[in-house]
Parts: C-alpha cells; sequence; structure tokens
C-alpha cells in the first residue's frame, strides 16, 4: 500500500495541474477583453489587432513597464499618450495613468488607428502601422520605399531590423488567432 500512494498522488496531481493551468490561462488571456473591446469601438480599430498588440507587448500585465520608459498593457510611451491626451483634450494627464489598463488601452487604440490611417494607401495597413507601432516612424518611412510603399509584402522584406520584423509577423498571427474571440458585430 505504502509503494501505491506517490503513484496515487501523481495520478490526481497532474490532472489538478493541467486544470489550474488552463484556467489560468484563460483567465489571463480574456480578463481584459471588456476594456480592449471598449477601446478598440471607440477608436475604430478591431478588438484582435489591440488584444493582440497587448499580448505581444506585455502579455497582459498591466504594471508592465519597457526599457524605453513604455508603460502598461500597450506598453504606451509618455510622448504618444501626452499626444493622445492632448486629441482627448484631457486637462491633466501623466504618464503613471498608462497603468491603469482602460487608459492603456484607450491611447493605444487610438495609436494604433492613427497609424492605421496613415498607411490606408497600401494593400494592407497592418504591417506598415505594426512596424510604425514597434520601431518608430522614422524607421518606417526608410523601409516604405519603392514597391514596399504599397505592397505589404515587399515591405515585410525591407524591415532590416530582424526583430521588428519578427515582431510585425508574430502580431499578425496572434491577430488572426484573436480574431474569432471577437463576434463580427464587435469588430
Amino acid at each position: 500500500m505504502q509503494r501505491r500512494w506517490p503513484w496515487l498522488a501523481l495520478v490526481f496531481l497532474i490532472p489538478a495541474g493541467i486544470i489550474v493551468g488552463w484556467r489560468y490561462y484563460h483567465w489571463r488571456d480574456h480578463r481584459f477583453d471588456a476594456v480592449i473591446l471598449a477601446a478598440a469601438r471607440r477608436y475604430g480599430v478591431e478588438p484582435a489587432l489591440v488584444k493582440a498588440v497587448v499580448w505581444r507587448e506585455s502579455w497582459f500585465n498591466p504594471d508592465a513597464r519597457g526599457s524605453s520608459q513604455e508603460f502598461g498593457l500597450m506598453q504606451i510611451r509618455p510622448a504618444a499618450a501626452q499626444e493622445w491626451a492632448q486629441a482627448q483634450k484631457l486637462k491633466t494627464f501623466s504618464p503613471q495613468q498608462l497603468l491603469d489598463p482602460g487608459t492603456n488601452t484607450l491611447a493605444g487604440a487610438w495609436y494604433l488607428a492613427k497609424l492605421l490611417k496613415r498607411h490606408q494607401q497600401t494593400d494592407n495597413p497592418l504591417p506598415y502601422a505594426l512596424a510604425d507601432y514597434n520601431a518608430g516612424r522614422t524607421r518606417a518611412l526608410k523601409w516604405d520605399k519603392g514597391a514596399a510603399a504599397t505592397n505589404s509584402a515587399a515591405f515585410l522584406e525591407r524591415i532590416d531590423f530582424p526583430a521588428t520584423r519578427k515582431y510585425v509577423r508574430t502580431v499578425l498571427r496572434r491577430y488572426e488567432h484573436y480574431r474569432p474571440v471577437f463576434p463580427e458585430e464587435n469588430r
């Protein structure tokens, strides 16, 4: 009987661990869906795109801070947040407010909408906007030459920062993964 006890414990602990892990993953992956949906709707951005950026930027950690002063879920820089605050006519704004998931996703969705509009003349503005979001306007303009000015596949090939190219591809894949999460009427 004593020899079977460790095996019996394993038989129960392994499934329990799997269940707990799955529930944590599900909770982490969906706990900000309402906030993401509200911000995306307000600025006309697909919720799946906002969620994909949140996933890549912070892995759903609202307290995340980047090495270049980025804050929160969408890793917004203070300058971009200040631009958002001015556009929204907010009288008082502090970068610390970016640690609030609602404020952060509003600023991030606004910024994504701005970048998507900037690249409307292309066959697919998503790669351009994501490269701009990740590497900045100056670098995105550097890659936006010749055929890459309107052809997103050519644009992706021109990105000479491996990390940015990987970022864009990863967010695009995750965007496709999240599209079924948000029903058509929520897009």
